[in-house]
């Protein structure tokens, strides 16, 4: 299963939720593998993966595609591991930023979907953290996924923008991946104390969209995690914030 966290809007906690997600499918026994798709790199850095001259990343694997690359690499040679049992990340590299017009030119779209194809023999599970916008690599993810995640983070701006985000990812889907399934909408950054999260959700409910029934709420453990580079169901097990995603977890497993 392919899945993919996408919000072209930044700041929702895609890479913290798609980071997360894939540590716990790794927690439970899934031989799991996180693709970051986004030139800051956030969650390859949340996994705790470094990268050095010599790492091969996801841009390596693009570069590869347009023959920047003397000798071919299998996809499996992108792939980094981590301390976490079960997790792998193909990471991401801030080449990503300076590769993408001449990708976008070749119409080189379909290639992530090749590999990723070709990696699903070597992993139960996959998670695509994307970046945010709606740009190649988005694009590329989209095409290359079974289903899609929108993180939603209660605010005025990310309800007026998720009819535009469907809008280009429906439109993904008739044009190069009919079998893409829209999995549900994560409310994330919850406070179940004020007006405007409840109001913005009811918003969402009256449009028909699928809404997750877990929450997930705002935590100072959340950063703490970030910092010590160890995804929750890894550094805090029991925390509230952890079982959340865990409640998250089995949801989108159910979909």
């Amino acid at each position: 299963m392919k899945r993919v966290v996408f919000n072209q809007k930044g700041g929702v906690g895609k890479s913290t939720i798609s980071t997360n997600l894939a540590a716990e499918s790794a927690r439970r026994g899934f031989k799991t593998l996180l693709v970051d798709l986004d030139a800051q790199g956030n969650a390859t850095h949340y996994a705790g993966v470094d990268i050095k001259d010599d790492t091969l990343t996801v841009a390596d694997m693009f570069k590869q595609i347009v023959g920047w690359f003397s000798k071919p690499q299998p996809p499996t040679a992108f792939v980094q591991p981590t301390a976490f049992e079960n997790l792998y990340v193909l990471p991401a590299d801030p080449a990503l930023a300076t590769i993408e017009r001449e990708l976008e030119s070749r119409y080189k779209m379909f290639k992530l979907r090749e590999t990723l194809d070709a990696l699903s023999k070597e992993f139960d599970r996959i998670y695509i953290d994307t970046p945010p916008n709606f740009n190649f690599y988005s694009k590329a993810a989209l095409i290359a996924a079974d289903a899609f995640l929108v993180p939603f983070d209660c605010d005025h701006f990310s309800a007026q923008a998720i009819e535009r985000l469907l809008e280009n990812v429906m439109e993904i889907k008739e044009d190069h991946n009919q079998e893409l399934a829209f999995a549900g909408v994560i409310i994330n950054q919850y406070n179940p104390q004020a007006k405007l999260p409840s109001a913005l959700i009811g918003e969402l409910e009256e449009k028909g969209l699928p809404l997750f029934a877990t929450r997930l709420s705002s935590s100072v453990k959340v950063k703490e995690s970030h910092s010590a580079r160890a995804p929750l169901p890894f550094y805090m097990p029991s925390h509230k914030i952890t079982k959340q995603l865990v409640a998250l977890y089995d949801e989108i497993e159910g979909v």
